[in-house]
């Protein structure tokens, strides 16, 4: 079971390297972009948008390894490696998963704020360029770093559409989509409405902002219900693997199936919770 565990760790690694080795066809080419694309997208949303995917996809593969090997060395049972390098190779995946929530949350708190300055900045009488980079300096500090890029870009190449066109790719957030082609559009078609505009866009978001969070904090226990349902029966496994008799009866290959099929069920069940209990989000806007 040893050498099927090194074999399968060693296809995944090679898999991860293939498309360099083996470039695949134009279509194959376009299915391998989206995914890129896909992970690029997840990364961004985490705030990790300096990360390759490839890094992160060889990092994903090597934590996997790692986790395989160590407990394997610590509790000799097959199945239980087996289920640790599955366990390790999504790991990563579940870190940038939390990042990309928790700066979601941040930013939802934010963007009422960003829209007032800027409804303040286009009273005063600025333009909307100076106004959304005076976003760098005024606006909240998460966000501070993108609206700096954005008066960066914007005094490179003299184009506001590039710079809003950068700046969405960086922030990634559908919020900040509307914002910015609300600016978009009043920029291209000109008219006095903006302000209204935005201020009935800040008030929607804040009411927006509070039902997500009451709904989010009711919905809480289903996900902690998952991952206590998910982690008990391994944890059970753990502390059984400390019992020679218990070693034996899983390093069996009835044993080695029994673990695999509740891996299996467990991830299977987990992700129903989360679905059951995930609320839905907003979609990007001509991303």
């Amino acid at each position: 079971m040893s050498v099927a565990l090194g074999l399968a760790l060693g296809a995944g690694l090679l898999l991860l390297i293939s498309p360099r080795l083996w470039p695949s066809s134009a279509d194959g080419s376009a299915r391998g972009r989206g995914l890129t694309a896909s992970v690029h997208d997840r990364l961004t949303h985490a705030g990790l948008d300096r990360v390759s995917v490839s890094s992160f996809l060889a990092v994903s593969g090597l934590v996997g390894l790692a986790a395989g090997v160590l407990a394997e060395a610590l509790l000799r049972v097959d199945g239980a490696a087996l289920a640790a390098a599955a366990t390790g190779l999504l790991l990563p995946w579940a870190v940038v998963g939390a990042r990309s929530a928790s700066r979601r949350r941040a930013h939802r708190e934010v963007w009422p704020d960003v829209v007032d300055h800027l409804v303040s900045a286009v009273r005063a009488g600025m333009g909307l360029p100076d106004a959304v980079a005076s976003l760098a300096v005024a606006g909240p500090a998460v966000l501070r770093p993108a609206f700096q890029e954005f008066a960066s870009v914007h005094r490179t190449t003299g184009s506001f559409a590039v710079a809003l066109d950068e700046l969405k790719d960086r922030l990634a957030d559908p919020t900040a989509d509307r914002i910015l082609e609300t600016l978009r559009m009043a920029r291209e078609v000109g008219g006095t409405q903006l302000p209204d505009v935005l201020r009935g866009l800040a008030r929607f978001l804040r009411e927006e902002a509070a039902i997500r969070s009451e709904a989010e904090a009711r919905q809480s226990w289903v996900v902690n219900a998952a991952k206590l349902g998910v982690a008990a029966p391994w944890i059970i496994l753990a502390l059984l693997s400390t019992r020679s008799e218990a070693v034996a009866a899983y390093d069996t290959p009835t044993g080695t199936v029994v673990i695999v099929v509740g891996l299996v069920v467990s991830a299977i069940a987990y992700r129903l919770m989360l679905a059951l209990g995930r609320l839905p989000e907003d979609r990007r806007w001509f991303a």
